[in-house]
């Protein structure tokens, strides 16, 4: 019998999830548990009324079902990761829409700001917590007054991780001193390791 995923990683070097080299080796093995595998409905309800085009930025994109959603709706879109496996994978199911992928890292690299948006699914999550101050300084630096963080927080009290939960008022300690929380709801298609503990929530920059 083979050995599953999982317990293949496990017993391999224990890697940082801070590093690309980290979800590189979880893309090798396919154990992808975050991946919705399409676009989520809150952010189809939300492109659906999003008549202006947007500048946006998706980091983390991973498979990157959203970026081609975005596109789509001719949006001017940039979708960057800092593992070279999952763009990998993300140019193998966006054909011809792999032109607004970039391997790039969201905290080191000149990415063109400022953006009308940054789409948020499951990136804040995979940093251990220590780096969320980090991603909070780099949104507002990166987001034009006006502009938005839109997307998907999850909750736990749970220290371990990744995931890492945002425990209450976590998120309102990072965002609040530069953004305003225009919309909050709690996610309804959410995947099993999210499920429950999910919201969709945008934030506008002031």
């Amino acid at each position: 019998m083979s050995e599953d995923p999982e317990s293949k990683l496990r017993r391999g070097p224990r890697l940082d999830p801070a590093g690309a080299e980290f979800w590189d080796a979880r893309y090798r093995e396919a154990f992808t548990p975050w991946d919705a595998g399409g676009v989520p409905a809150a952010l189809e309800h939300f492109l659906a009324r999003e008549h202006a085009a947007l500048r946006a930025l998706l980091p983390g994109c991973g498979t990157a079902y959203e970026a081609r959603a975005f596109a789509e709706r001719g949006h001017d879109v940039l979708a960057i990761d800092f593992s070279a496996l999952a763009l990998e994978r993300a140019r193998a199911l966006l054909g011809e829409w792999s032109r607004v992928l970039q391997h790039a890292d969201f905290f080191a690299d000149d990415l063109g700001a400022p953006f009308d948006l940054v789409y948020e699914r499951a990136f804040l999550c995979a940093l251990p917590r220590p780096h969320w101050p980090r991603w909070a300084a780099r949104a507002a630096e990166i987001v034009r007054p006006g502009g938005r963080v839109v997307g998907f927080f999850f909750r736990s009290d749970d220290e371990r991780g990744p995931p890492f939960g945002l425990k209450a008022g976590e998120i309102e300690t990072l965002l609040a001193p530069a953004f305003d929380r225009i919309a909050d709801a709690l996610v309804e298609d959410s995947i099993p390791m999210f499920a429950g503990r999910e919201r969709w929530q945008e934030w506008r920059r002031r």
